[in-house]
């Protein structure tokens, strides 16, 4: 039986990081989007979402059954009207911005794993509105330049240990392979998922997230302590397995 809502990690778990969804996935999730209600999590703001994901879906997809927590759930989108309007969102102050930017750079530049002198495919900072978000080399470096980073998340994890002291009166957490995301305290995949089930009326033991990371300290590990059913997968080859199998 398909759970009422399936709740879908981004980066490595439906697509590599910043990439396009391939064909084959796209076609699995307007499958899914037949049959149940969908959601997409991760830490992209809202354009990217909608480039990487939504933009690859065929425009006849049901898109009425499918909802965006960009932003690592700090904000949340449903279709209606023929565009993306927001529910909720949690939107930081440019104090925030300020107070979190130097925090980053600060915790940054103490590990020595980022040198902020060097040029970077585009910002290495970028405020979102509702997150601010480290990346290592910028925010349009190549996929392969960042897997090959840090495979075994060490290096995301002291930046995390480095920066978050700094900033306690927020949420600082791992993002994608070479990120650090930054949202107001309490709110992240977990807070998203709630308010999601407030939203669509839907009990979270009706729900199943399905992500790579859902290990102790990975980014998905967070959304158990809502009760949630999950599904650990490897990537988005096997992700593409579940969602065939569901639809069976």
């Amino acid at each position: 039986m398909i759970p009422k809502l399936i709740c879908f990690d981004i980066d490595n778990t439906l697509t590599v990081s910043k990439a396009p969804l391939e064909v084959d996935m796209a076609i699995a999730l307007t499958a899914l989007l037949r049959k149940a209600k969908v959601a997409l999590v991760g830490g992209g703001k809202l354009e990217q979402f909608k480039k990487q994901l939504v933009d690859q879906l065929p425009s006849d997809a049901a898109f009425t059954n499918l909802y965006l927590l960009p932003t690592s759930g700090a904000a949340l989108y449903e279709y209606a009207l023929g565009e993306w309007s927001p529910v909720y969102i949690e939107t930081l102050t440019e104090e925030d911005a300020l107070t979190i930017r130097d925090a980053l750079m600060e915790g940054a530049e103490k590990t020595g794993l980022v040198d902020f002198s060097t040029p970077s495919h585009g910002d290495r900072i970028e405020f979102r509105g509702s997150e601010v978000t480290l990346s290592v080399f910028g925010q349009e470096a190549p996929v392969e330049e960042k897997l090959a980073w840090d495979p075994d998340q060490t290096k995301r994890e002291q930046l995390r240990n480095a920066i978050a002291p700094l900033l306690p009166q927020y949420d600082v957490k791992r993002g994608g392979s070479t990120s650090i995301d930054v949202t107001k305290h309490g709110v992240n995949k977990a807070f998203g998922i709630r308010r999601l089930s407030e939203h669509l009326n839907i009990p979270i033991a009706d729900m199943l997230y399905i992500g790579d990371q859902l290990y102790p300290g990975g980014n998905d590990d967070v959304v158990k302590e809502t009760g949630i059913k999950t599904q650990q997968v490897a990537n988005p080859e096997e992700t593409a397995l579940v969602i065939k199998a569901m639809l069976v």
